[in-house]
């Protein structure tokens, strides 16, 4: 069973092949077992791989997202990245919708830039800042209140800090964290969005996960940027920001972010195909 697949560097930026974050997107995901799309987005191991499942009433394509671990209902990057390969795959315009099990994003282009409009946003609870701040490695004045849990189809946390300086020194405690992975926070992970001010419209964002053992860092994350849109526009705020994030794992990226004065969340960056490529899993024993 020959399985042609793209890799993808999303939000990426101009000229840096090894920037932004590393996507897999199988182009026909149709003909596998749950067990076999799990097991294909464990052997790429990075932090999403998707599958394309072909058209969808209310969406030109319907869409799967797994991590290493499970399905995810929604996620940016892999939504961006998907939508260049049915693009080229189908001869689309710039103009397209994936149905996933959040709902149908749709997903606009100019060229290789791609933006999503997220789904409606929900602040779902406060969470008390002194205590995600022990969790995150922080003193209690590092973080900025209200840190709540915020979900426009993936459920996370978000965290203003106080400067960009404790962005960057944050050394999250894997077991304290996991005390929020229960408020269905990616299935069962925590990802704390911890994020600053730099000035000149730009902030500066680490995406922190912990599953309860041990702790990883996503190099770009859209569906957080989509979660903070959603943070934003729950307290009115409206505007267009540039989200530096991933500089820390050497893959450096860049989010677009605006929230509209109806509260319409966007998110947007460049898209780059990498390489292509075909598992064979007959070949494989399967």
């Amino acid at each position: 069973m020959p399985l042609p697949y793209r890799l993808l560097n999303v939000f990426a930026e101009p000229g840096n092949p090894f920037s932004g974050n590393p996507l897999c997107v199988f182009e026909d995901g149709s003909p596998l077992s749950e067990g076999q799309l799990q097991g294909l987005a464990r052997q790429f191991n990075l932090s999403e791989t998707t599958f394309v499942l072909g058209p969808t009433t209310g969406g030109h394509a319907a869409v799967r997202i797994f991590t290493t671990a499970s399905e995810m209902p929604f996620a940016g990057h892999p939504t961006l990245g998907t939508a260049h390969v049915v693009r080229d795959l189908w001869g689309l315009g710039d103009d397209l919708a994936l149905s996933m099990p959040a709902g149908i994003v749709p997903v606009r282009a100019t060229g290789d830039e791609w933006t999503l409009t997220a789904l409606t946003g929900t602040v779902e609870r406060d969470l008390d800042s002194a205590e995600l701040a022990r969790a995150l490695g922080l003193q209690p004045s590092d973080l900025l209140p209200p840190a709540q849990q915020v979900s426009v189809g993936t459920s996370q946390v978000m965290a203003r800090a106080s400067s960009v300086e404790a962005v960057r020194r944050a050394r999250p405690d894997a077991a304290a964290m996991a005390r929020y992975g229960s408020m269905g926070v990616r299935g069962g992970e925590t990802l704390v969005y911890l994020w600053a001010e730099t000035g000149d419209g730009e902030l500066e964002a680490r995406a922190l996960i912990s599953d309860g053992v041990s702790i990883s860092e996503d190099a770009a994350t859209g569906s957080a940027c989509s979660n903070l849109g959603a943070w934003f526009a729950a307290r009115s705020e409206m505007g267009e920001w540039t989200v530096r994030q991933g500089r820390q794992l050497g893959r450096p990226s860049t989010l677009r972010l605006s929230v509209g004065s109806c509260g319409t969340v966007r998110v947007g960056g460049l898209v780059r195909e990498v390489g292509r490529g075909v598992v064979d899993l007959d070949r494989a024993g399967a």
